[in-house]
């Protein structure tokens, strides 16, 4: 059966989501997450992406990536290619090093960007990682680079920003991490009190 042709159009947006093969833990021994993510800014500045958000994890990684060429399948085959290359040089093994192909799903209006970026940037303390206070401690995620004054080529933090209403400086960040605590807060009694602590309503 043939595979399902990728949807690729200048300015689209999607959701990236990749496993290790076998659900293997690819990303903690040896620095490999960090190799990864140095592969992951490479592929950024060939390709010319907009990297709205990334967490890498311990066997898979998200991106926000919008793509203002339609080549996101270019891109993704040489991200991933590369990496596989580098991490079997690096340990001496051979195969595939990804599970199947990568999933790309489309996102449609700006409100799912927004959600897609605190889904991301959650992804850590959701897992049981870190704690929401911890969270600009984890450092293979967009999260803690958003709060530079100087961002890395093709990282974008005012896209989503903008959708709060906030500007795309470190005051808007601080905002956003207002709105993310509110996001996680489960407890109806501190949520409350959190969204007048935060003026929000």
């Amino acid at each position: 059966m043939a595979r399902k042709q990728r949807i690729e159009y200048a300015g689209a947006l999607y959701h990236v989501i990749s496993r290790g093969n076998y659900r293997k833990e690819l990303f903690v021994d040896g620095g490999s997450g960090k190799a990864f993510e140095k592969c992951l800014f490479e592929a950024v500045e060939r390709c010319g992406w907009k990297l709205h958000a990334y967490v890498i994890m311990s066997n898979h990684y998200h991106l926000a990536v919008e793509t203002p060429e339609p080549n996101l399948v270019v891109g993704m085959k040489w991200l991933q290619s590369t990496f596989a290359i580098r991490f079997n040089r690096f340990r001496n093994e051979r195969g595939h090093v990804f599970q199947g192909r990568y999933k790309s799903i489309l996102i449609g209006s700006d409100r799912s960007l927004l959600g897609l970026a605190d889904y991301i940037h959650l992804n850590p303390v959701r897992a049981g990682i870190c704690s929401m206070s911890e969270l600009t401690g984890y450092g293979l995620s967009s999260y803690p680079k958003f709060f530079k004054r100087t961002l890395r080529e093709g990282l974008c933090r005012g896209d989503f920003l903008s959708i709060l209403g906030e500007a795309d400086t470190l005051s808007g960040m601080r905002r956003y991490a207002e709105h993310l605590k509110l996001c996680e807060e489960a407890d109806p009694g501190r949520r409350e009190a959190l969204e007048k602590q935060y003026g929000r309503g």
